[in-house]
């Protein structure tokens, strides 16, 4: 009973009043930062992001999740524009680590999966693959695809799902192997529905706790609202766009993939700030609130993508997604190419602050690349 009233005065509530405020009958006003930009104009920018980390980074860093999450944007950006330079850069970081794990295959953490994610990139675009590229990240998923009957609860935390499920995805589909979407499934439904009892979707809002800590009765804001941590809904929105991108449609869970990222997508809409940006904690505005980019950048790949998919109307998430990437661009984006307003490592609105112009990171600038690349798609599709 405590879990259903929450639902209903809790993050809904947040949401809902954000949409009541709307007046129903009014005609939607469009700004110049609704319309989509040009695709020259985007490109310019990603370029402008990723040159200049490449610059500042001549070592490409070690194969965790947040350097693993940098490549995935930067091999975006490489299929989009065929850079040669962005496609050494992200050999030479593979090589350095002899295309392995960090804890090796026998790893079942996610976090050390998400360099997979690159490494099946890099395999991709061979015209003869070679197999060693992908070995470990097999190795390692098949260890769990093995197992994942007796045990699926290695996703404690909402991260998980961005940095694992690709890998699972794609193996599945490159092998023709649907074991491994079944052992993804079973993982996924644990995080969702059972992780800290009741799962850390929240049904009410359609947005996610990032672990059990933050579930009702949990840590919540100093105002006593819900704590739903944009990054963490990011790093969920994005998982979900990955995987739809690749499942295909007899695979039995993707209706239920698609409608949970939609419903998502509205509780997002429902929240985004007027300047474009989503604040730190999508449940309390008022808490520590200021443009924060990781998250915001991965809602705009997600809408994108969602777009792109005709899983969400134009007209209505078109301008979700443009006023993101217009506040990114012009606000997050520094003349010099850093891209600002990126929160920390953390897991927490509290995490990493103050968030300023100059705060940066390998994940933020990823999550910026895979955003401007899929908008780039829509305006083509």
């Amino acid at each position: 009973m405590e879990r259903r009233k929450f639902l209903t005065t809790g993050a809904a509530l947040t949401a809902g009043t954000a949409l009541s405020a709307r007046p129903a009958a009014a005609a939607p006003v469009r700004r110049p930062q609704d319309r989509m930009p040009a695709r020259a104009e985007i490109v310019a920018v990603l370029r402008k992001v990723a040159d200049h980390w490449i610059g500042a980074h001549p070592d490409p860093g070690d194969n965790q999740w947040a350097r693993a999450t940098f490549f995935s944007g930067l091999m975006a950006l490489h299929r989009l524009t065929r850079e040669p330079r962005y496609l050494a850069y992200a050999r030479d970081w593979a090589e350095r680590h002899a295309y392995g794990l960090h804890n090796g295959v026998t790893t079942r953490h996610a976090d050390d999966h998400c360099a997979g994610q690159t490494y099946l990139d890099l395999y991709a675009l061979d015209a003869a693959p070679d197999p060693t590229k992908i070995a470990a990240i097999e190795d390692s998923v098949r260890r769990m695809v093995a197992t994942s009957a007796e045990k699926h609860d290695d996703w404690w935390w909402d991260d998980a799902l961005h940095m694992a499920m690709p890998p699972f995805a794609r193996l599945g589909a490159l092998r023709d192997d649907p074991a491994c979407w079944d052992a993804m499934h079973a993982l996924y439904t644990h995080t969702r529905n059972a992780e800290g009892g009741p799962g850390l979707h929240d049904p009410g809002s359609g947005l996610w706790y990032r672990d059990k800590r933050f579930l009702p009765g949990g840590i919540s804001s100093p105002n006593g609202k819900p704590v739903l941590w944009s990054r963490g809904n990011g790093w969920v929105a994005a998982a979900h766009a990955k995987v739809l991108a690749v499942l295909p449609d007899d695979f039995a869970p993707v209706r239920a993939y698609r409608a949970t990222l939609v419903r998502e997508l509205a509780a997002l809409r429902a929240v985004q700030r007027s300047d474009g940006f989503w604040n730190v904690n999508l449940a309390d505005p008022a808490h520590l609130p200021g443009p924060e980019t990781s998250g915001t950048a991965f809602f705009t790949f997600a809408t994108a993508y969602a777009l792109r998919a005709g899983l969400v109307p134009r007209g209505t998430y078109r301008p979700v997604a443009a006023r993101a990437w217009h506040a990114l661009a012009t606000t997050a984006v520094r003349p010099d190419g850093v891209l600002g307003y990126v929160q920390s490592v953390g897991d927490r609105p509290e995490s990493g602050q103050p968030v300023t112009r100059d705060s940066t990171a390998d994940f933020g600038v990823g999550a910026f690349l895979l955003a401007g690349t899929e908008l780039v798609a829509l305006g083509e599709n």
